[in-house]
């Protein structure tokens, strides 16, 4: 019975990318949120952790597809017991965790080690007695299905919590997202969303949403190896097979979960595995449909930042309705000596990244 998991591949690199916050103004912007003094005088409403694309794998390092990047597999356990560890001295206890996505490695597949090494995270996560909220990337399907999935600790969609008595339909299709929002204080709501629910991985044949996917990857990519981008510049290179997009169904719920936000005066904070703005990453790495989760997105007052893992580089952009599009480096790529995870402190009025290692201190002032 599978208790665990996660996944390998195309993990997104990002090489010789316009990094998000140097385009369209944002370099300014970008040096605010990081040069701004934090205040530690002042008690958070909550605080959260975030880390992303651990993909750990019990196997020596090796390289990322191109071979570029050196990856440092069971260092990234040692990186999670690390991170693990601060939170838990935290002088104010984080309410949870968010785990954006690649928790294990796809290698872990070719050696039948998806369960063993998914249950390896899962018990250091454990240790830390905090909640965890998990995002699933495109390694999780490279060692499990989705119903695998759906039956494993990776599906934190049980903890689903707030707005009980305000249920938004996901709609009538009988294929399931795995998208769940919830509140861990007043007036403040996150909503986990699945990027892999159009995808050529996260659906299998006789799907519906696979064969959509199917035709949305031919009518953008020809190669023989659908992983290879079908152009080497520009926005198009996101049409891998590696990426994946939102169905309908899922943008209809999002919708409607964002009307009760903005009525509710909640602020809202999304998460994916995929980043939706081109200038918070690597076009590689973007979401198949991210113009359409954006128009939902500026639609909606309550939105105040998206957070997303899978380009190890990170990135970060405000937009120009005041939404904060974070992504988060990678502990994968990360050197022995070095970290990548960070604590978020929630105010009335903004929200304190304190990074450690290769992620950035950065104040995130609501719009």
């Amino acid at each position: 019975m599978l208790k665990f998991k996660h996944s390998f591949r195309n993990s997104c690199v990002s090489e010789g990318r316009l990094i998000g916050w140097w385009a369209k103004g944002g370099k300014l912007t970008s040096r605010l949120t990081r040069t701004r003094k934090m205040d530690d005088s002042i008690q958070p409403l909550f605080t959260f952790g975030i880390i992303a694309d651990i993909q750990y794998a019990d196997i020596d390092d090796g390289f990322n597809f191109k071979r570029t990047r050196k990856r440092y597999y069971r260092n990234s356990l040692k990186l999670l017991r690390r991170a693990n560890e601060k939170w838990r001295t935290e002088a104010v206890p984080p309410s949870f965790i968010l785990q954006l996505g690649d928790i294990i490695d796809g290698f872990n597949k070719k050696y039948d080690a998806s369960e063993k090494a998914l249950e390896t995270v899962v018990n250091e996560l454990d240790k830390g007695e905090i909640e965890v909220h998990h995002v699933w990337g495109n390694h999780e399907f490279y060692n499990f299905s989705r119903d695998d999935l759906m039956s494993s600790a990776l599906n934190s969609k049980a903890t689903d919590g707030g707005m009980t008595d305000d249920v938004v339909p996901t709609g009538e299709s009988a294929e399931e997202s795995y998208a769940y929002h919830f509140s861990p204080a007043p007036r403040f709501r996150f909503v986990v969303l699945d990027a892999y629910d159009l995808s050529l991985i996260g659906r299998k044949e006789p799907s519906e949403r696979y064969y959509q996917s199917l035709e949305i990857m031919q009518a953008h990519n020809n190669n023989d190896d659908l992983n290879h981008p079908p152009v080497s510049i520009g926005l198009e290179q996101r049409f891998v097979k590696f990426n994946g997009g939102f169905s309908q169904d899922q943008l209809d719920w999002l919708e409607g979960v964002l009307t009760l936000a903005d009525e509710k005066l909640e602020k809202v904070i999304i998460v994916s595995h995929l980043p939706i703005h081109p200038n918070s990453t690597d076009p590689i790495c973007l979401a198949w449909n991210y113009e359409k989760a954006l128009s939902i997105i500026r639609a909606h007052k309550s939105v105040v930042c998206f957070m997303a893992g899978h380009d190890h580089d990170g990135g970060y952009y405000r937009d120009a309705s005041g939404v904060h599009h974070l992504t988060l480096e990678g502990v994968i790529e990360t050197p022995p000596d070095s970290e990548a995870f960070g604590t978020v402190y929630v105010y009335e009025d903004r929200m304190a990244l304190k990074g450690n290692g290769r992620v950035t201190d950065r104040i995130l002032m609501y719009p």
